[in-house]
């Protein structure tokens, strides 16, 4: 699939969503927000394609960082995106930014393609350095397992400080690279790094001592 193919013929397929005023319950500044929340209400090819060109790649690598071989990345970032087109009225802007909401699809077919395959890897866990490895637990502990982490990282993260939840949440699950996020929340770049250094550690020792 491409952005053409599935939506639109035509559309064009990269450069951010036009500029205007954000739509209903966007988070202000979030332009993909706004783009998703265009292709829910008006089927919008235009921002489909610029959703497509901006995050498509941006899973394919996400997948590829987790283990899996570059064809069955791209084939999970090709169906995360048509899911995108096709469910985007179940996207609320209030609850999580685009970013998010595409990446948990991508992540959820992810573990639905190793669950078909029967394979032991259907869990990812995080190993603090922005890249997934997978789980080698067989299957059934592997889905048990997974609950269980994303729960204790849920809750390790809602232990953080806000300042350093909030840049692990733009760094680490939307992806963004510190040199915006300092734009983004207006601080120093070292700043940034140095939030985003303490709250891995808090993150890392609150998992190690989970019993």
């Amino acid at each position: 699939m491409s952005a053409t193919e599935g939506p639109a013929a035509g559309a064009p397929a990269a450069g951010a969503p036009a500029a205007g005023a954000p739509a209903a319950g966007a988070r202000a500044g979030d332009e993909w927000s706004v783009a998703l929340l265009a292709v829910a209400r008006g089927r919008d090819r235009r921002a489909f394609a610029a959703l497509f060109a901006h995050f498509a790649p941006r899973v394919k690598a996400f997948m590829m960082r987790a283990g899996m071989a570059p064809a069955a990345a791209e084939e999970i970032a090709q169906e995360a995106m048509l899911a995108v087109w096709r469910k985007a009225e179940l996207f609320d802007a209030a609850r999580a930014s685009a970013a998010t909401w595409i990446f948990a699809i991508a992540r959820n077919l992810r573990i639905d393609a190793a669950r078909r395959e029967g394979r032991a890897n259907a869990c990812l866990d995080h190993d603090g350095d922005g890249l997934l490895t997978p789980d080698p637990a067989p299957m059934g502990d592997a889905l048990l397992l997974c609950a269980e982490r994303e729960g204790a990282v849920r809750a390790a993260l809602a232990a953080l400080p806000e300042e350093q939840a909030a840049i692990i949440r733009l760094s680490f699950f939307e992806e963004q690279p510190h040199g915006q996020i300092a734009r983004q929340l207006h601080i120093p770049l070292g700043t940034v790094k140095s939030r985003v250094r303490l709250a891995v550690a808090r993150l890392r020792k609150a998992l190690e001592e989970r019993p």
